[in-house]
């Protein structure tokens, strides 16, 4: 049996010898969750010895580790824009630059009468339940195509006391919202939910026709020939098809561009987030929707990169 002090210094040496960056770092964090105890209690007591059963427990988390599974995958949870979020394999780990998505949705719905926004590809729900958390008023419905991702989503979506108002449905990209069934007066069905109407919920908060006052989406948007280039971290854990769209990487941009304008309001907004190196070829689809699109502006993320591409619908 060893002490703190030595096993963080065994494991770091592990995560080095592994490619893991900030060793040390991840090495405590690692001991801080195998013992339920924060970093401060670790300075304090670095001479205390581990039991047999605690010692395993850490070296069982530094082994997933070494083989680069995402920390947050192993703990499972990642902070986003203050709030603690479930994660699991099912999920793509929450980004700081797609909080840059919650920010302006916030200040898009801002003063609105209980408006109602649609997340394409909900994922954790982290960007909904955000949303949701700020806006106490507002009413969203959240899509993905992976239903496990959903259940996350939920489970999320209760820990922040926002399920009442967070419809969540199976759905690849718009088709669940039945497009293709416009009534005359241009307003929409909300689509079925999963079969499992146990779990999943129907039209929490929203009205039969409802249009949106905002779309967004952070989707899948790095090409199927740049997943190799990925961190291990990324590439090996984290769900293929939330990273790529299994083409070029416009794929699921292209889409959601065409049919966002039947389900927005007039005078509303659709939120993407985009990679890097792709306004340009962004710009272009949008100005050849004619004069659909009013407005177009494309934000820069903390590192000045061009992130989240801000679109006002005519009308």
């Amino acid at each position: 049996m060893s002490s703190i002090a030595e096993n963080i210094k065994s494991a770091a040496a592990v995560l080095s010898k592994n490619g893991v960056a900030q060793p040390r770092r991840e090495a405590a964090s690692l001991l801080a969750f195998a013992l339920g105890k924060d970093k401060t209690f670790l300075v304090a007591h670095s001479e205390s010895i581990l039991s047999p059963e605690e010692e395993a427990r850490f070296e069982a988390f530094v082994a997933r580790r070494a083989r680069r599974e995402p920390f947050q995958y192993i703990v499972g949870r990642q902070e986003f824009y203050n709030l603690d979020f479930s994660v699991t394999r099912d999920v793509l780990i929450p980004r700081p630059e797609t909080e840059l998505l919650v920010e302006n949705a916030i200040e898009i719905l801002r003063g609105k009468s209980a408006p109602a926004f649609c997340e394409i590809g909900v994922g954790s729900g982290c960007v909904s339940v955000s949303i949701l958390h700020s806006n106490k008023s507002a009413r969203a419905v959240g899509v993905d195509i992976s239903e496990m991702a959903l259940r996350v989503a939920e489970k999320n979506a209760v820990r922040h006391r926002v399920s009442e108002r967070l419809d969540l449905k199976i759905s690849d990209v718009f088709d669940a919202l039945d497009g293709e069934n416009l009534s005359g007066d241009g307003k929409f069905p909300l689509g079925k939910s999963s079969s499992d109407e146990d779990f999943f919920s129907t039209g929490k908060g929203l009205s039969i026709g409802e249009k949106f006052d905002l779309i967004v989406s952070n989707p899948p948007y790095i090409a199927r020939a740049e997943i190799e280039n990925l961190h291990a971290e990324v590439r090996d854990y984290e769900p293929e098809t939330a990273l790529t769209d299994k083409a070029n990487g416009f794929r699921i941009i292209e889409k959601i561009i065409a049919d966002a304008p039947q389900f927005l309001k007039p005078r509303s907004f659709l939120l993407l987030e985009i990679g890097f190196g792709q306004a340009a070829r962004v710009r272009e689809m949008f100005a050849a929707r004619g004069g659909v699109w009013r407005t177009i502006e494309i934000l820069p993320d903390l590192q000045d990169i061009e992130r989240v591409v801000k679109a006002e619908i005519g009308g």
